[in-house]
């Protein structure tokens, strides 16, 4: 008698911790054990003198925020959202800010309007990221109206083409336009290298090494311009994918990384195999049919679960149409010719496949920065137990932004 698929003793302990508190419901788990591994395996690989800048929006909860800062011994923290560095100036006043992407100069302007003061300093402790010498002009201006002082980080084109500075002439042009602002201190570059991890094999030696030549150049323009204050610069770099690309200073001082120290699956890829997946969805089992019959099309089930006996068995679970892979038991899948749905998604599985009603089912995110704000607060798992709950960032704005208009309401 072949052997029925079931979860192994890592997903069986898990489902019973969660059981135990009750979570029959869609929920978010964070292995805390395997988030510390993550952590020391790259720290393991940064080289001497390289920092390290932990990305907000790939862990987006102030508690697993802190966590990881704690063990990295580090305050610097990559922002890509206005509501992420809200909670960051009230929760974390000691963090060093760089903005990942550019931000519209109105969202900006919000921030300054909205700031309650406190311990965190935005002159001292938030970087701007400059893309073009247009929204350079923008910040000063903002800067001049406001009577702001506004330290900014250059956006540089290593070879990802998603805009930024791309010539040594373009570099120097706005740092003229910097120098003559009293209000606008150059504060560093950011060049992300997130291509360098997708180029074939045979080509990515060639790939990093431009990357790096192109950085190094213009590093090399603002140490020269700056020579007091390039120990003091901003050099920012790499992402979880390529971090361990960079053995040595001669690019970047500084490396980002978020989602490899939770590796949801899309972080798969060779330069983090030494990580381990950290975050899964588990969601109970709401429904199992033994057959499973697609609409309209009920007389073919016999049929097709003898051509297709790895999906003859039908289950629905509570949620679903997340970003995710179901991963255990092994040999669930989805079935797209049912279709998903966000409400009672149907996964598959052979006939031995032992699951019931109210059993927890697991699957991976394929990433966590959209995923893991979907939730709710966040079940910590370690030794065998929910230890404690991490709630997320509020993602949404709570007022319009200027010039925006409310929603007409109906008319009843």
């Amino acid at each position: 008698m072949s052997k029925k698929q079931a979860h192994d003793d890592y997903f069986k302990k898990l489902s019973a911790a969660l059981k135990e508190q009750g979570l029959l419901r869609p929920t978010l788990v964070i292995d805390e054990a395997r988030l510390e591994k993550n952590t020391e395996t790259m720290l393991s690989h940064l080289p001497d003198g390289m920092g390290c800048r932990i990305v907000v929006k790939s862990l987006p909860s102030i508690p697993l925020i802190r966590k990881v800062m704690d063990m990295a011994g580090t305050t610097r923290l990559m922002v890509f959202d206005l509501p992420f560095l809200n909670d960051i100036a009230r929760d974390i006043p000691e963090a060093d800010v760089l903005f990942g992407k550019p931000m519209p100069v109105a969202l900006a302007d919000r921030f300054y309007e909205e700031f309650k003061g406190g311990d965190f300093t935005p002159s001292q402790q938030v970087q701007w990221l400059i893309d073009t010498p247009e929204r350079l002009r923008e910040y000063a201006k903002l800067a001049e109206q406001h009577d702001l002082r506004l330290k900014v980080n250059i956006e540089i084109d290593i070879g990802l083409h998603r805009g930024g500075v791309s010539t040594p002439e373009q570099l120097k042009e706005m740092l003229d336009e910097i120098d003559a602002h009293p209000r606008l201190t150059f504060a560093g570059l950011m060049g992300y290298d997130a291509h360098v991890a997708k180029v074939p094999g045979i080509l990515r030696g060639h790939a990093l090494k431009k990357s790096r030549a192109i950085y190094k150049e213009m590093r090399e323009i603002c140490e020269d311009r700056y020579p007091e204050r390039k120990n003091a610069l901003t050099f920012n770099t790499a992402g979880s994918p390529t971090y361990q690309l960079h053995e040595d200073l001669k690019a970047g001082t500084e490396v980002a990384v978020g989602s490899g120290l939770v590796k949801p699956l899309d972080f798969d890829v060779a330069t983090l195999k030494d990580h381990v997946p950290a975050c899964f969805i588990a969601t109970p089992v709401l429904k199992v049919e033994q057959k499973t019959k697609i609409p309209g099309m009920e007389g073919l089930s016999g049929l097709s679960a003898i051509f297709n006996p790895k999906s003859a068995r039908a289950f629905f679970i509570y949620g679903g149409n997340w970003q995710a892979e179901p991963v255990s038991p092994p040999g669930l899948r989805q079935n797209k010719l049912y279709g998903r749905s966000s409400n009672e998604e149907m996964l598959n599985g052979p006939r031995k496949m032992d699951l019931n009603v109210d059993d927890l089912v697991f699957l991976r995110p394929t990433q966590s920065e959209a995923v893991f704000l979907q939730f709710g607060d966040i079940a910590v798992y370690k030794d065998g137990k929910i230890t404690q709950f991490w709630p997320v960032i509020e993602q949404e704005h709570k007022k319009l932004l200027p010039g925006e208009k409310p929603k007409q309401q109906p008319q009843p």
